[in-house]
């Protein structure tokens, strides 16, 4: 029942999403099917279907064959929407380089707030350092200051001071926040021993919050995966969107079949973790240890 498209934009380059979202939505204004009933048919949610429709988020192919059925599409108009969803996936990857959004900016961390502010569930992985959702501020400024392109003294403050205020979001109730910390990253020492002291103090205090698990992988505990970088998986309803920190850039992941790739790799991570008091003790213990090593 559909007409021809021949006029739609071309399925590859910076124009695959929007592409495909207008054309996804020209097909059910045409059938007639209102975004609800079109969502409940295809097994969506009907704000995940208008960010589809937006072109915010990227349906997997499956979902779009489904709504090609629903709207009864042609063949020709089938393999349209087929070209698209590809094209759309393969540059749902986006890399900031840090060198060119850092020379107009003081800092990134309003950009990471937004993705938090938009998630409802936070899973973050981190083999190296402490998360920045649970930095100390002498903890971050340190972290900031070794960052490989320097930031001047004022745009360090302006940093730190927009980490500290992300975090305010994990006093919020109706957001979950998970994170998977290995012991490498709690002893790695950004500066003198009482500044990773108070930083595992912190996590500790942390911990205690009701809507915050933090598990905890130790040296000694048999991999069940590997993963040679950190990783932050962001997730509302049924989107989710992976960003991984780089040397040089910022990735972010948006393609279905790729974030389910890094959803597999933290239920193994988390195997490999201990929680609550387990966590607690250990940390514990952790002082002690870093306490002896400042002594000596």
């Amino acid at each position: 029942m559909d007409e021809a498209t021949a006029s739609h934009p071309a399925d590859s380059g910076a124009d695959a999403r929007n592409a495909l979202a207008a054309e996804l939505r020209r097909l059910r204004d045409l059938a007639g099917i209102s975004g609800r009933d079109l969502a409940s048919r295809v097994g969506i949610s009907q704000s995940k279907l208008s960010r589809i429709e937006t072109g915010i988020a990227v349906p997997s192919l499956p979902q779009v064959l489904d709504w090609a059925r629903e709207v009864d599409a042609a063949p020709e108009t089938q393999n349209l929407l087929r070209r698209l969803t590809k094209a759309a996936h393969s540059e749902a990857n986006e890399v900031t380089p840090w060198r060119s959004e850092l020379e107009t900016r003081d800092h990134l961390q309003d950009d990471i707030r937004d993705h938090e502010a938009g998630a409802d569930r936070i899973r973050n992985f981190q083999p190296s350092l402490v998360p920045g959702l649970l930095q100390t501020a002498e903890y971050a400024r340190r972290v900031f200051a070794k960052f490989q392109f320097p930031y001047t003294t004022q745009d360090l403050a302006s940093a730190v001071a927009a980490r500290l205020n992300r975090q305010l979001a994990l006093f919020d109730q109706d957001k979950k926040f998970e994170f998977l910390i290995t012991e490498a990253a709690l002893r790695l020492r950004p500066g003198p021993h009482h500044v990773l002291l108070a930083q595992l103090d912190r996590i500790a205090s942390i911990s205690t919050l009701d809507n915050v698990s933090i598990g905890l992988i130790r040296y000694d505990v048999e991999a069940t995966t590997t993963i040679p970088h950190g990783f932050v998986i962001y997730e509302s309803e049924d989107d989710a969107l992976v960003s991984l920190e780089m040397v040089d850039a910022n990735r972010l992941i948006r393609a279905p079949e790729e974030v389910e790739l890094y959803l597999g790799r933290w239920d193994l991570l988390r195997q490999m973790a201990v929680f609550d008091d387990d966590a607690r003790t250990f940390l514990s213990a952790l002082v002690a240890d870093i306490r002896r090593s400042a002594s000596d």
